[in-house]
């Protein structure tokens, strides 16, 4: 990161260039290696001084098998709850799907998850917070707030009418059906409500690598998600975020639904 400095500039040059090295001398370890993804989301960036490119490198050592969602990218279908474009699921509507997880017609559903770690519990504070104002700016407006295995739903004081859930299964499709979605920078929620064309807000972690980086690009590519950056939120910009982006229209650069089969089959060629 650069606020690491040189030092950790050095340091992370360092470990990838033995890492680079170690590839070269004994390529006979590896029968394939595969990237979760396409050419155009590996960043156009250096591992470190006198290093390769990283798209070139990893180019040259990986297949692509395209994004793996955790189900089937939504097909286009009647948009519900608000007017903004929803899918489909399996050839059902999406305010089938939405039936199905409970959500009643006129509610504006907004789903916040931080994923599984702990690290999440200052924005889930934050958007709790904001929750009052978002709610007198969305009529009908429901949140669903998921702490996740590693935060106890105490630790966040919600107001009234704010639902705190330490678990809820079957997440992505919750995030299909939503609205509008808040969460952190990870690549495997943020791809889930790009493939299902939702509107998000993400908020990176403050100094991690990929979210800052990898994730933040992939998502430009795609020209998915609104990004926002938590040293310079209140819960009133928030709240004013929420209302501005839960009526925004998508059309994102699609996911493809064959990555899965893609990744099976370069994987089979190996027996």
């Amino acid at each position: 990161m650069p606020s690491g400095g040189e030092r950790e500039a050095l340091v992370a040059a360092d470990h990838n260039a033995e890492m680079i090295g170690h590839i070269a001398r004994y390529p006979r370890l590896r029968d394939r290696s595969i990237f979760v993804g396409d050419p155009d989301d590996v960043i156009d960036e250096r591992f470190g001084p006198d290093l390769p490119h990283i798209r070139d490198w990893t180019e040259q050592h990986y297949d692509f098998a395209g994004y793996v969602t955790g189900s089937a990218p939504l097909t286009a279908g009647a948009g519900v709850g608000g007017g903004a474009e929803g899918g489909a699921e399996g050839g059902s509507s999406r305010a089938a799907l939405r039936a199905s997880l409970g959500y009643r017609a006129g509610e504006r559903v907004c789903v916040v998850t931080v994923g599984g770690s702990g690290v999440g519990g200052d924005l889930l504070r934050l958007v709790a917070a904001a929750f009052p104002s978002a709610a007198r700016r969305v009529p009908g407006l429901r949140m669903i707030m998921v702490t996740g295995p590693r935060i106890d739903p105490a630790a966040v004081t919600a107001p009234a009418g704010l639902e705190v859930l330490p678990y809820v299964p079957s997440l992505d499709r919750h995030l299909a059906a939503c609205d509008l979605a808040v969460v952190q920078g990870g690549l495997t929620t943020c791809m889930e409500l790009t493939a299902a064309n939702r509107p998000f807000i993400y908020v990176p972690l403050r100094n991690h690598f990929e979210q800052q980086f990898h994730v933040t690009h992939r998502l430009r590519r795609h020209g998915a998600g609104r990004r926002m950056d938590y040293d310079t939120l209140t819960p009133d910009t928030l709240a004013a975020a929420i209302a501005e982006e839960i009526d925004r229209p998508v059309a994102y650069h699609p996911v493809p639904s064959d990555g899965a089969a893609r990744a099976a089959a370069l994987l089979a060629d190996l027996f």
